[in-house]
């Protein structure tokens, strides 16, 4: 089996596994109504503190509270992410574990990983952060170099949320049993995710080609279209790290991922 093929195959059956329990798919919509909600906090009363005459004005410079203001939304938006990603985990844990989850107990179960959920999205989205301004700010190969220090972020962090969720590792913990559980399989890992973002762009392709059709009428559809098309696949995303991790650590493969490829997707180089 191909490695994209695989990667289809791991997509149903995480669909599969999603189906039993599609109430986890309130997750992702409540990570972007928070999301919103603590944005808005944020910005309005700021925007209501700082003289923005000036913003146009280059020779101004950037005011201080909006540049605090603005760091604080990503790390928000990190936190954010980061717990709701773990309670996506956390159902889909308790699902390949043979429980019967519900939005409850998945927040529930994140809510008692805070510990290492929240350090860990204040780590994660510093060094977003930090690998965003050296790009802004470096020559074509210096933003080059960036995406390859990002890429192998992305890809050592892989699992760390699962980790995280499913054996009380801390932050910095988590991050060193994801890399070692990865060092030997990046290829593999690399491709499964590039296959999910390939399933997306598919998924995606009806809303942009109602709104190349209809224009701006076409919005109507499109937007919620793609809302849910993130919204599966973020799901999607959180079953399949969790089988994989399972997997990983235990040896064994988890219930309805027996004949996907999962074992193929963990084969040492």
């Amino acid at each position: 089996m191909g490695r994209f093929s695989r990667t289809i195959a791991l997509a149903k059956v995480s669909w599969q596994v999603l189906r039993k329990d599609r109430e986890l798919l309130v997750l992702p919509v409540l990570s972007f109504v928070t999301s919103i909600a603590a944005l808005t906090l944020l910005w309005i009363p700021t925007v209501a503190a700082v003289d923005t005459s000036g913003l146009g004005d280059e020779s101004e410079g950037v005011n201080p509270a909006l540049l605090v203001a603005g760091v604080a939304s990503v790390l928000l938006l990190s936190l954010i992410g980061v717990f709701f990603k773990g309670a996506l985990v956390a159902g889909a844990h308790e699902r390949l574990s043979g429980g019967d989850p519900t939005v409850r107990s998945a927040l529930g179960k994140a809510s008692t990983r805070a510990g290492g959920l929240l350090p860990w999205a204040l780590l994660t989205g510093t060094v977003g952060l930090v690998l965003s301004i050296l790009k802004d700010r470096a020559g074509r190969i210096g933003r080059f170099a960036v995406n390859l220090i990002g890429m192998g972020w992305d890809t050592a962090s892989y699992l760390v949320i699962p980790a995280i969720v499913v054996d009380n590792h801390r932050a910095v913990s988590g991050l060193k049993v994801s890399a070692s559980l990865l060092k030997r399989t990046w290829g593999e890992n690399l491709a499964a995710r590039v296959g999910f973002g390939l399933l997306g762009v598919v998924a995606l392709l009806p809303a942009i080609l109602v709104v190349a059709a209809l224009g701006t009428i076409g919005l109507v559809v499109a937007v919620p279209w793609a809302a849910l098309v993130i919204v599966v696949l973020t799901a999607l995303g959180a079953v399949f790290q969790t089988a994989l991790y399972l997997y990983a650590t235990t040896g064994s493969i988890p219930e309805g991922f027996e004949h996907a490829g999962l074992r193929e997707a963990f084969t040492s180089r």
